[in-house]
């Protein structure tokens, strides 16, 4: 296993929620699922985009127990129904959401969100499924660009009364996941380390504060 992904073992990601979503293009995306997240809005909403643009996190912020590999049956009792990844979803789950889909429908009063990696048009499940997911709202979840991360990463820092150098944004952006939920606890443990050593943060601490934690030797 390598270093990087020792440390990150030991760096726990904020719960994901709409609130400390980085939102930069995604803007409408995000006023949709408050809609929904409030009782109202879209009945379906689809969201796709690439790995790391942040498709999880929203629909966990919104629906905890969300999953790509479990479609919720059909309950008069609630109120949102979520499932991440729906092209991972076997036949025999297809069939389920194809079911759970109609009856949302016919209902009324529920409300539908799931996520993939394309838009429904490209989606590899059966076709009366690739339809069903767009019956609502389809938005594209765009990834940040690195300037856009790097911007949120300085803002992030700020408030935390925390200087992050340019360089060592850089750093992390060249050696850390690039999903910007990992990079902010990144960030927030490395603000907790630079306050218990006393020292400003550059590269070489960066650097040390990785491989110390790596091997259990970091305070």
């Amino acid at each position: 296993m390598s270093t990087r992904q020792l440390t990150l073992d030991l760096v726990k990601p904020p719960t994901p929620s709409l609130d400390n979503f980085v939102v930069g293009r995604n803007a409408e995306v995000v006023v949709a699922l408050r809609a929904i997240e409030s009782g109202s809005g879209e009945q379906f909403v689809y969201l796709w985009g690439n790995s790391g643009a942040g498709r999880s996190h929203l629909i966990t912020a919104l629906s905890p127990d969300a999953s790509s590999s479990h479609v919720p049956a059909w309950s008069a009792d609630r109120c949102i129904y979520a499932v991440d990844d729906v092209e991972s979803l076997d036949e025999s789950q297809q069939q389920q959401l194809f079911v759970l889909l109609n009856e949302i429908r016919s209902r009324g009063n529920a409300r539908f969100v799931a996520t993939g990696n394309a838009a429904p048009m490209h989606l590899g499940v059966r076709d009366d499924v690739r339809t069903r997911l767009a019956w609502g709202l389809v938005y594209q979840v765009h990834e940040l660009s690195d300037e856009e991360k790097a911007h949120a990463l300085s803002a992030h820092a700020t408030s935390r009364g925390l200087r992050l150098p340019y360089e060592v944004i850089d750093y992390l952006l060249t050696r850390m996941p690039r999903d910007m939920r990992t990079l902010v606890a990144v960030v927030d443990a490395l603000d907790t380390y630079a306050l218990s050593v006393k020292k400003p943060l550059t590269v070489p601490l960066v650097r040390y504060w990785t491989e110390s934690t790596a091997q259990g030797t970091a305070p």
